[in-house]
């Protein structure tokens, strides 16, 4: 008796699923894109040339232990692993896009650049 019974609820979940799979299908439709228009692509480029993003500065990095972190305070010194005449990276996020050398302007920290990073295309020589 319990096999019927297991059997039958086998047999109506079957039947429900086969209804549930058959689904109203409608085509869509779509009305045709013009192009760029006026103010379309170039004002979406014009909101973007305004905005402010965080650039960071890198002059050097160290690998250092928590406990060794824990261990500093007013005067610790740390060791950079650049020399100090070697360029300092400019980063947007992770993503390095110039170097240049650390300067002083109106008493403050300043970079002039001296090399912009392409985007993944490799520079080369041509002198």
């Amino acid at each position: 008796m319990a096999d019927q019974d297991t059997a039958q609820a086998v047999e109506e979940q079957t039947e429900q699923g086969q209804e549930d799979s058959k689904t109203q299908v409608q085509s869509a439709e779509f009305s045709e894109a013009n192009g760029p228009e006026g103010s379309g692509a170039s004002a979406s480029i014009d909101l973007l040339l305004d905005l402010n993003v965080p650039v960071t500065v890198a002059v050097g990095k160290i690998e250092m232990s928590v406990q060794r972190i824990l261990q500093l305070g007013p005067g610790s010194v740390v060791k950079l692993d650049k020399p100090i005449d070697a360029p300092a990276d400019l980063y947007l996020k992770d993503n390095k896009f110039a170097s240049g050398n650390v300067v002083v302007v109106d008493g403050k920290f300043a970079i002039r650049i001296t090399e912009i990073v392409g985007a993944g295309i490799p520079e080369t020589a041509e002198n």
